[in-house]
């Protein structure tokens, strides 16, 4: 007992210090005080309450340390103190769960409380002076002043979880912050007068549209009006510390209070989307005017110009937040190389929403990752307690919908939405918290929704009591105007004023939107997109010149088929470097991987960026990129693309992206957006994964341009071909990406030559738009003998969208098949082995838009053939072949080859595979062998 008697005789300040440090970290702490506290702990948890309040007749209490078996012995006064200092962590790890900050319903009970009985204290210890105090910045206090402190802090219209944080840096920050004033704000007059005036705004619009669109679907912000206030105080205050651009997602609820509130869109632009008006572009079909973006420079009151953008989304509520990340990225890498303070993500979430969507968890997931990091996001939940017609109960099984933020170990604060003040402060501290430590932090902001899901529903169809409590609930404003004229800040005309002039704004822009013929939609992000034209299909189908000097392709050629001399790499990747440089330097016999690497250097030597990102993008899945090479003993990264020469144009980026399809198409896409001379690239591990984005690719990539004015040029990579893999490994789905195409929406590739790559990838830059591009990329083919290209057909070549027959002779033609990707080399050797110089075999290299023209010519130029056949190792229902029939009349006459009717792309069995592959083969060049008669199923 020696060891720690002085223990009863020192300051207990110094021990409750060390007590707390112990935790809130227990490795800051030394070796034999953290064995001293473990055992303290120990007894405390295997006691019940009577027991900690047991002493000897000297006034000590005993217990033993697990970790050495020692008695040990304090005194009353330490081991209350120590008591108090449980009593302040319990208050730090679950005050959240008994604060006043649900505006309409009553909380849940949780146990244990936080009743000093169950921290071994009694109503005799309130009156006690304890140092403990200090920890809380409050100096020696008693108990009733500490437990004070501690309610106003945790337990009143704020709550905050942040003790599972594992930095204690930060972890104090956070403590010291809210110690300030009890947590609670203090505002000048003028400061509480613009939170009431832009609560007023927000109540006042909402009003207005409810009045003058009776039954219109608007999602509106009554119940949570507070977010107005806080966002405008965001802004403010951002800019004051140096951030110059927002970037903002949300979904339908609250958004046109936003836009025209926050972002300034004229409300007049609003009424005319009300009143339904036609569109002034004929080729634009627009969409409703809850999911449409917008752009705008606002200037602060402290005269800082701030460009605000709030990005377009559709119905899936949560797709925007990936979208919204990656717009963020883009402007960071464009404008503000390695500050992430510059650009500030802000995403909007529903309650049932972020706990239900699985994106909002990939999402999360990216934020402290190299390539989709963007120096924390602030995100705001809405939280109306009911997801349509859903209670929170039924919505999810975590105690919170917020508590995906724990993944990256987010603080999160639960505010009471009728509490203005409140609101506005937790918004304060979210933007203090993201600009020092560039983490996530999430606002739980809890209110209610005062209508049905969209004004038109009857929400007490399924929750009678809560809306009997919401019909007699005063609004924000109001109470915050109350607690003003309490406080003798306003009178009681303030409001009344604040109302009419707000009304009388509104009534003078509603009159001028209705002397408006037409609907005018401004692009979003416009200033980003400065010398791009929207394309219509003529000007898709038009060539562009993809050419490049071969004396610099020579010099791209030279850098990325050598590594560095100074540095140790495996025998394979040398022998692969080496035979990429014979490949260039002596066969002229370049393969699919050194078609790409060459297409990307030739970029970056004019000055453009290439981002690539997905899942083993930097060997690649079938281990034939290798853009990143290791060192072998250090595991160094070395990139050859980004050492072409020095201060080099462009730079290439490159990264193995999480295990995510949906999240990180959306990140790409919006990195798309936002960076229109950066080549963007995401690539599948196997085509068909990227069913797991379908979101993404149906409501953004093939859609966004119709309708939000949206181009982008983001590439997918799907590698796609049968070769006995299996139903999940053959297929990339191409049938619902042709399903999909329309006009002019996006091009869709399936090439079969590195020349032809190069140049297709060339094309994506050197156009003066953008389209999506989706490539049926190869596997077997990526080292296939015959998959090879000249430099020549490269520094001088140009895209084809159809490559014709180059050995056949036009007059012994008696069968021109038509096929695409890799089942024109399998019908190659099927052609060279059987010798058959009456097939001709042309390969359409784009499926979108369809090269029509081209496909005449062929088939006039082969007008002796007998018949054409559409050839396809696909299933019948699937790959290309409804495509043609839609788009192409002349193919209602074809043979068609392909498998039989499936509804898994294809056998398991290997065996099966290859038969029913061989037997497509055969059907081709004798149409007798019909598969689609004697295939076994």
């Amino acid at each position: 007992m020696d060891k720690y008697s002085f223990l009863n005789a020192a300051n207990t300040a110094f021990f409750a210090d060390l007590y707390d440090q112990y935790l809130i970290n227990p490795d800051s702490v030394e070796p034999s005080w953290r064995a001293f506290f473990q055992g303290f702990d120990f007894g405390m948890e295997n006691a019940d309450a009577s027991d900690h309040q047991t002493f000897s007749e000297s006034g000590t209490v005993t217990f033993e340390v697990p970790a050495t078996g020692e008695k040990l012995e304090i005194s009353q006064d330490v081991y209350k103190e120590f008591q108090v200092v449980r009593l302040i962590d319990g208050y730090r790890s679950r005050g959240h769960l008994f604060t006043k900050t649900n505006p309409v319903r009553e909380r849940r009970k949780y146990e244990p409380t936080l009743a000093i009985e169950n921290f071994g204290l009694e109503e005799a210890d309130l009156k006690t002076i304890f140092n403990a105090g200090d920890i809380l910045g409050i100096g020696p206090s008693t108990l009733q002043e500490i437990i004070n402190h501690l309610e106003a802090i945790y337990c009143d219209a704020i709550g905050i979880e942040y003790m599972y944080i594992r930095n204690p840096e930060r972890i104090q920050w956070i403590q010291e912050w809210l110690n300030v004033n009890d947590n609670h704000p203090k505002f000048s007059e003028e400061e509480k007068k613009n939170i009431l005036r832009k609560l007023n705004e927000a109540i006042s619009f909402e009003n207005f549209l409810h009045t003058k669109y009776v039954g219109q679907k608007r999602f509106s912000l009554e119940g949570n009006e507070s977010l107005i206030p806080a966002l405008d105080t965001m802004v403010e205050k951002a800019a004051d510390m140096g951030v110059e651009q927002f970037v903002m997602g949300m979904a339908h609820r609250g958004r046109l209070n936003v836009l025209t509130n926050i972002f300034g869109k004229p409300a007049k632009d609003i009424f005319s989307e009300f009143d339904g008006k036609d569109y002034e572009q004929d080729i634009f079909d627009g969409d409703v005017k809850y999911h449409l973006g917008w752009t705008s420079d606002r200037k602060t009151h402290g005269g800082k110009k701030i460009n605000m953008n709030i990005a377009p989304n559709p119905s899936h509520l949560e797709t925007v937040g990936a979208v919204v990340e990656g717009i963020t990225r883009a402007k960071q890498d464009r404008h503000f190389k390695d500050d992430f303070s510059k650009v500030l993500p802000i995403v909007v979430h529903g309650d049932a929403a972020i706990a239900g969507q699985g994106i909002a968890y990939e999402v999360v997931q990216m934020a402290l990752l190299d390539g989709y990091k963007t120096g924390g996001t602030i995100h705001i939940v809405v939280n109306n307690q009911i997801g349509f017609t859903t209670n929170y109960l039924d919505g999810r099984s975590s105690t919170y919908c917020t508590d995906v933020g724990k993944v990256t170990l987010s603080p999160i604060l639960h505010v009471n939405a009728d509490d203005a003040e409140a609101v506005v402060h937790a918004a304060t501290f979210a933007l203090d918290y993201r600009m020092r430590y560039g983490r996530d932090v999430f606002i739980d902001l809890l209110g209610y929704r005062k209508y049905g899901h969209n004004e038109g529903d009857e929400p007490r169809f399924t929750q009678p009591k809560l809306y009997k409590a919401i019909s007699k609930h005063q609004n924000p404003r109001d109470i915050y105007a109350e607690k003003l004229k309490s406080e003798g800040v306003i009178d009681d005309s303030f409001v009344s004023k604040l109302e009419d002039d707000y009304k009388k704004s509104l009534e003078e822009k509603l009159e001028d939107s209705r002397k408006e013929d037409k609907t005018i939609i401004t692009p979003f992000m416009q200033d980003e997109w400065k010398g791009f034209n929207p394309a219509l299909e003529d000007k898709m189908m038009e060539e562009v010149d993809t050419s490049f000097s071969k004396d610099k392709l020579t010099e791209i050629a030279k850098t990325i088929t050598n590594l560095p001399g100074d540095k140790k790499f495996m025998r394979k990747i040398e022998k692969l470097i080496n035979e990429r440089n014979k490949m260039f330097f002596e066969t002229d016999k370049l393969d699919w991987a050194m078609g790409e690497l060459l297409a990307y250097g030739s970029l970056l030597e004019e000055g453009f960026d290439v981002r690539m990102s997905g899942q083993d993008v930097e060997r690649g899945t079938f281990s034939h990129r290798h853009a990143v090479i290791k060192v072998e003993e250090s595991e160094e990264e070395v990139v050859l693309l980004n050492e072409l020469k020095e201060n080099q144009n462009g730079h290439f980026d490159i990264y193995n992206s999480l295990l995510s399809e949906y999240g990180v198409v959306g990140f790409d896409y919006g990195y798309a957006m936002a960076s229109p001379n950066t080549l963007t690239i995401w690539e599948a591990q196997f085509g068909d994964f990227s069913n797991g984005a379908q979101v993404m690719i149906d409501q953004y990539i093939s859609a966004a341009e119709d309708k939000w004015k949206l181009q982008n040029g983001l590439i997918m990579l799907l590698p796609h071909g049968y070769e006995g893999q299996g139903a999940e490994h053959s297929s990339a789905r191409m049938e619902r990406y042709l399903q999909l195409c329309a006009k002019d929406n996006m091009f869709v590739a399936d090439v079969t030559t590195p020349a032809n790559l190069f140049h297709l990838f060339r094309r994506q830059m050197k156009a003066d738009y953008r389209k999506p591009l989706i490539v049926f990329t190869p596997k077997s083919l990526l080292r296939h003998p015959k998959v090879v290209s000249s430099v020549e057909e490269m520094a001088n070549g140009s895209f084809q969208t159809v490559i014709d027959d180059a050995e056949a002779e036009v007059k012994k033609v008696k069968t021109l098949v038509f096929c695409t990707g890799k089942f024109y080399y399998d019908l190659l050797a099927a052609k060279e082995d059987k010798e058959r110089d009456d097939v001709a075999l042309v390969r359409i290299e784009q499926l979108f838009p369809l090269p029509t023209t081209k496909m005449r010519e062929i088939i006039e130029k082969y007008s002796n053939a007998e018949e054409v056949v559409w050839a396809q190792e696909e299933p019948r229902n699937m790959g290309a072949w409804s495509h043609l029939l839609l788009h192409f009349d002349e193919a209602r006459s074809f043979r068609v080859a392909s498998r039989r009717f499936y509804a898994a792309p294809a056998a398991g069995s290997a065996t099966r595979s290859k038969r029913r592959h061989e037997q497509v083969i055969e059907y081709v060049f004798d149409k007798t062998k019909d598969n689609m008669q004697r295939q076994p199923k």
